[in-house]
């Protein structure tokens, strides 16, 4: 079982940044793919980032790629979400995720923190 917990969300204006912070407790942290979904009003849930144990498999959606980052630290069972130059489109609530297998669908992780909201107000 492992517990994910997301913080770091919060309104910021057009072209800021936040940095989104998850820390995972439970079974071994170091042997999960980490990833980033958000879901905005509305729409599906979506692909945001994900990044493997030794990071050697890192991919980003490309809607966010070149302004967002995904890093972990596995010392400290913590995944973060740099996000820069922020758009309105980028509002959603943003959950972790944990899984076995490097994916991009939502569906092969097996455990989600509750989320953290983003506005970005234009």
């Amino acid at each position: 079982q492992v517990q994910l917990v997301e913080s770091g969300g919060g309104l910021v204006q057009v072209g800021g940044s936040l940095r989104l912070s998850c820390a995972a407790s439970g079974r071994t942290f170091s042997r999960d793919v980490m990833g980033w979904f958000r879901q905005a009003p509305g729409k599906e849930r979506e692909f945001v980032a994900a990044m493997s144990r030794t990071g050697v498999w890192t991919v980003h959606a490309d809607s966010v790629k070149g302004r967002f980052t995904i890093s972990r630290d596995n010392v400290k069972n913590m995944v973060y979400l740099q996000m820069n130059s922020l758009k309105p489109e980028d509002t959603a609530v943003y959950y972790c995720a944990a899984g076995s297998a490097g994916s991009t669908t939502d569906a092969m992780y097996s455990y989600w923190g509750r989320g953290t909201q983003v506005t970005v107000s234009s």
